[in-house]
């Protein structure tokens, strides 16, 4: 699954609300949810950490660890690890986060690949393309006061 839209802030202040856990906090989940603990260790092999939280208090962390970390421009993630390359239970997807320079832009561009179709459809029905446009919104928001 694909989300791309053309964000009105540059590259790197997106790449640092991704990778900076304060910042991290602030837009991850559409609104009521939000994010109870964000950890980030920035290097293929580095444990991400987002621990989501529903308007209810229940905390459902999302484990993980980065395959690629090009500053300013791509961010590979997997739910298939945890820290030290131990295999998850059960692996759920894979992210691809790509910002590139466009105009006085940058072209936001956030890929889920899934192990299986069924985990494609679950995805898609919580709610993946609204629920990614909604924090792609919010990260912008936040961008821009960076």
């Amino acid at each position: 699954m694909v989300l791309t839209r053309l964000i009105d802030a540059p590259a790197d202040k997106l790449f640092r609300c991704w990778t900076e856990p304060e910042l991290l906090v602030k837009w991850f989940v559409p609104a009521p949810w939000s994010v109870a603990r964000a950890e980030v260790d920035l290097r293929p092999g580095g444990r991400c950490l987002v621990v989501m939280r529903s308007p209810e208090g229940q905390e459902m962390p999302n484990d993980g660890v980065y395959l690629e970390v090009v500053p300013n421009r791509r961010l590979v993630f997997t739910d298939a690890y945890r820290a030290g390359w131990i295999p998850s239970e059960k692996p759920f997807m894979t992210a691809i986060v790509s910002f590139e320079p466009e105009g006085s832009g940058t072209r936001y561009t956030a890929i889920a690949r899934h192990w299986n179709a069924q985990d494609r459809k679950t995805h898609e029905d919580m709610g993946f393309h609204e629920g990614w446009g909604i924090c792609a919104s919010q990260m912008e928001a936040l961008a821009k006061t960076l």
